[in-house]
């Protein structure tokens, strides 16, 4: 007879409750311990805005239910049959001393010492470490712990990532002729399978092609071109599609991927001022993600000052528009005093909690920089006639704890694929310059 599995104990790493402080819940009908370094290690983050710190105290809150009557370092059910049990680990005398394989001693290697002693102690059991910290991982592996990412909030197959269009080929020209003619085709005559609400298409043959869109509500697909916003032109079919997404009132959330240099922020921020009269204000925002991990509040100055410097590309973005436009115009004029009189605001992400978003059209650069949670939180902001667009590059992540796979903007497009209210694109080809694109390719 085959040898019954072991049952498994899985202790987590202080990055995997910061990341979903409802993680211990995420692990079935095995136990769950926590290393007393990592009750620690959340204090420390207790206090903030940030989603982190709502984490933290989130953890706390639960530990502090849950343990009311019982003491810690004895195994707590979770919830009945559906859940295993959790305790805290106190003790940190192993055999092997993680301190001195590595050296120095740490919070990482205090965390794997309890890892190594709770080995000892349950024999009959696995233990595995969940973190979504790669070199605490590393740092198991070689010390023979099994170690695992959080993979709870993650996208499964990124190879076959949803981009927002289909390239499709015909011998003769005329579907497209009647295409241009009607503008509008009829869904069969483009493709077979079920289309994806607000789909893009590339239709093609040996001399001529033309763009379209699926309109799930008409059950057609309809002819798009290209629209200049704000002084802006698209330059590629990737371009035109998601300038029609932004300006498509119908898509009241939309999401833009791409590399560096492929327009993602220029064409939502152009997009965003060619429907000023639509929106009371247009809000500008991106994650801060601050060097040597020093929060803002180290830098001098109001918070204005303190977030610039992360802002700058967006800036930089305005700026472009405004050159489109001689410094007399009235459009060069107008970008100037809507920043003024505060009709278009860069904020900070940190300060939308608790708010209701209403008659705004809210940009996010960089959105691969925020967790799935953070993308919620600032969705869940949004009120009565109110647009969202995130931009960024999925492959670009510089936070330590996301990556591909478990980003918020990755679990965004995953998740959201095929809804009538949002749309979209992933752009491919970079317009920045030639030598950026040369630098792109060779460097």
């Amino acid at each position: 007879m085959p040898s019954a599995k072991k049952q498994k104990i899985y202790v987590l790493d202080t990055s995997v409750l910061l990341y979903d402080s409802d993680a211990v819940k995420n692990f079935q009908q095995n136990d769950i311990a926590i290393p007393i370094t990592v009750l620690e290690e959340i204090d420390t983050f207790k206090k903030g805005n940030d989603v982190i710190n709502l984490h933290a105290r989130e953890f706390s809150r639960y530990l502090d239910k849950i343990s009311d009557k019982n003491l810690l370092q004895k195994w707590i059910p979770l919830n009945g049959k559906t859940h295993g049990k959790l305790r805290v680990l106190s003790d940190e005398n192993s055999e092997v001393d993680a301190a001195e394989v590595f050296g120095k001693k740490k919070n990482d290697h205090r965390i794997l010492n309890s890892v190594l002693r709770l080995i000892e102690k349950e024999p009959e059991k696995k233990v595995v470490l969940v973190s979504k910290d790669i070199n605490l991982r590393i740092k198991a592996r070689a010390l023979n712990i099994d170690a695992e990412d959080y993979e709870t909030i993650r996208i499964k197959d990124i190879d076959h990532f949803y981009r927002g269009k289909t390239e499709i080929c015909y011998d003769d020209t005329d579907i497209i002729d009647r295409f241009y003619q009607k503008e509008i085709l009829d869904i069969d005559a483009v493709t077979s399978e079920a289309p994806t609400s607000n789909h893009f298409y590339i239709l093609k043959n040996h001399s001529s092609s033309a763009l379209g869109y699926y309109n799930d509500q008409k059950e057609i697909i309809e002819l798009v071109r290209k629209k200049t916003a704000y002084g802006v032109k698209p330059r590629n079919a990737e371009q035109t599609f998601a300038m029609h997404a932004i300006l498509n009132p119908e898509n009241l959330l939309v999401t833009i991927t791409g590399a560096a240099g492929t327009g993602k922020t220029l064409l939502a921020l152009a997009g965003a001022m060619e429907q000023r009269h639509n929106f009371q204000q247009i809000y500008l925002a991106r994650p801060i993600v601050p060097l040597s991990n020093n929060d803002i509040g180290y830098l001098p100055g109001d918070i204005n000052s303190k977030i610039d410097p992360y802002m700058q590309p967006l800036w930089d973005n305005l700026t472009f528009i405004k050159n489109q436009f001689t410094q007399n115009s009235k459009e060069y004029k107008k970008v100037e005093e809507m920043v003024e009189t505060e009709k278009l605001r860069i904020i900070p992400l940190a300060y939308i909690r608790g708010r209701s978003l209403s008659n705004i059209i809210f940009i996010v650069d960089e959105a691969q920089n925020l967790t799935p949670h953070e993308v919620k939180t600032i969705i869940t902001r949004a009120g009565e006639n109110t647009k969202i667009i995130f931009t960024g590059d999925i492959y670009q992540i510089d936070t330590p704890y996301l990556d591909t796979q478990s980003n918020g903007l990755s679990f965004l497009i995953d998740r959201m694929q095929d809804n009538d209210l949002y749309a979209h694109i992933n752009l491919e080809k970079g317009e920045r310059s030639e030598l950026a694109n040369l630098a792109s390719k060779l460097l």
